[in-house]
């Protein structure tokens, strides 16, 4: 299969997913609003996606991945099936550890993540206890990471890239059935949405749990002693765990920062947290068609070439993959900088969201929106590092990046409040990329093909004009005031992107940009 046809597979499931996000944040929204019971469940949801980060898709998989490529096209198949038993046993007793610390500390973790919770003291108490309930999540999670990893390795997409949509539609239903019936109950509606965010992590695990014992892959996981001390003695083990400490760190430091970003929301005016936690959901949009589909399928394929010592494909791969964010992701951050308010207005302005909500989110939104093309660029080219199983450089240069982005916000945060905060991480995340950029050119790992220079102007034409076109449409309506007209400013809005779409399109392709080439390259 093709690296773009495997791109649109992840591309289009996690198109599906998206959507279904955008459902269950547009439900919660218009039935929570922006609050302090919705600060403490966005606080609470974060901490156990902090560690799922950690022993997940973020340093797990970072290592787990080449590591396991390399056993694949080095060793076979039969081999890299032991490599799975003994790292699925390593890491099913870490998270046991990890669970049980993770409950009995809960209310530490609050207060780091998010002491200013406490100006309201019943938002704290909350917070505290839907992460209790929620911190099982990251051992269901970090799991379905190793079968994510194991699936695309042996080239399965499809089932990694649809499973989130369970996570929404038990978040759908928890916000729809739980929320009111919890109510009824004289409890805290808000709590369903924790047991909402529980059920749909063992949900996806049990999808992939299918999927890998379908194919003869389902990790044998081992609860002696003996076979711990054995699994973590394998060479593959510890080369995961070698590779897990600079990826760790790497996991960390831009954790720091939101953790940073966090507390300092936490202390500015309610509602703050959830402002960019709305906008946050709506930038993961693009970000997760391009940058993620891109990084999933590229990372086993760039391991696999290195491993093959296939030079000049790893290369190739790299190329194809930045010029696939230049082409989708430089439209999609010109529509978040001019466009951004009808895009919160449709999605957002119903039940308890006010306009005053729709404003301050767009702000959050435009924030993401400045470093959107680093933000996906990032994706393609960290797997460069990490395929080479170089897992330092990257921290080096998120180290860095962390320093800078929070002096940036010493200076914003007075002048722009909330919006500061996602500003300052798009910058400091165009400034990573280009880092990144520049240490594969520099060692030689990447070469750029010819042809940059005009493919780069045919993209900014296109830009323009879908710029003027969208500037326009922002000022010709009134989006919140067509908040009564639910229907029509849904229907404005599709035709606005469909319009959108022809534009930029139609007029690379009239500069000479040959799109069907540039896709089966």
């Amino acid at each position: 299969m093709s690296l773009f046809k495997s791109a649109s597979i992840v591309s289009l499931l996690t198109l599906v997913s998206r959507i279904t996000g955008l459902m269950r944040e547009l439900l919660m929204a218009s039935t929570f609003g922006a609050s302090a019971m919705t600060d403490a469940f966005n606080v609470a949801f974060r901490i156990p996606n902090l560690f799922r980060r950690f022993f997940g898709e973020g340093a797990f998989s970072q290592a787990f991945v080449p590591v396991l490529a390399a056993s694949k096209a080095q060793q076979g198949d039969e081999a890299t099936r032991l490599v799975i038993d003994r790292v699925a046993t390593v890491l099913v007793w870490a998270l046991l550890v990890l669970s049980v610390v993770g409950v009995l500390s809960a209310g530490g973790l609050v207060w780091i993540m998010a002491s200013g919770l406490q100006q309201n003291p019943r938002g704290f108490d909350v917070a505290v206890v839907m992460t209790r309930w929620m911190f099982p999540y990251i051992a269901f999670m970090s799991l379905v990471a190793l079968g994510a990893g194991v699936l695309n390795t042996w080239k399965h997409f499809a089932v990694p890239a649809a499973t989130p949509v369970l996570l929404n539609v038990c978040m759908i239903a928890a916000t729809a059935l739980g929320a009111p019936w919890f109510k009824s109950l004289g409890i805290e509606p808000i709590y369903a949405l924790a047991g909402g965010v529980l059920l749909g992590g063992a949900s996806q695990l049990g999808v992939q749990w299918w999927a890998l014992k379908r194919l003869a892959l389902q990790p044998r996981l081992r609860w002696r002693l003996s076979a711990l001390r054995e699994a973590w003695a394998c060479t593959e083990t510890q080369s995961v765990l070698r590779l897990m400490g600079p990826a760790l760190l790497g996991v960390s430091v831009a954790h720091i920062s939101m953790l940073i970003n966090t507390q300092i929301a936490s202390h500015l005016r309610p509602g703050s947290v959830s402002w960019i936690t709305y906008a946050d959901r709506l930038m993961e949009f693009p970000t997760a068609l391009l940058g993620v589909a891109m990084g999933v399928v590229l990372m086993p394929q760039l391991a696999g070439a290195r491993a093959s010592g296939d030079t000049a494909r790893y290369s190739s791969m790299l190329d194809w993959g930045l010029r696939l964010v230049a082409l989708l992701a430089v439209p999609c951050a010109v529509a978040l900088l001019v466009f951004p308010k009808p895009l919160v207005a449709v999605l957002y302005h119903y039940g308890a969201m006010t306009a005053f909500d729709v404003q301050q989110v767009t702000y959050a939104l435009m924030g993401w929106g400045t470093g959107l093309i680093g933000i996906v660029a990032i994706k393609v080219l960290a797997p460069g590092y990490y395929a080479n199983q170089d897992t330092k450089t990257p921290v080096r240069i998120a180290v860095g990046v962390l320093v800078f982005t929070q002096l940036l916000n010493l200076v914003l945060v007075p002048l722009f409040a909330h919006a500061a905060l996602t500003l300052s991480i798009g910058i400091g995340a165009l400034v990573n990329a280009l880092w990144l950029l520049m240490g594969l050119i520099k060692r030689g790992s990447y070469k750029p093909e010819p042809g940059w220079g005009a493919f780069l102007l045919q993209v900014l034409a296109g830009c323009v004009l879908l710029g003027v076109f969208l500037v326009w449409a922002n000022g010709h309506w009134d989006w919140t005031a067509l908040r009564a007209e639910s229907f029509k400013r849904i229907w404005l809005l599709a035709l606005v992107l469909i319009g959108s779409a022809a534009i930029y399109l139609g007029t690379v392709r009239v500069a000479g940009l040959q799109l069907r080439q540039l896709l089966r390259r």
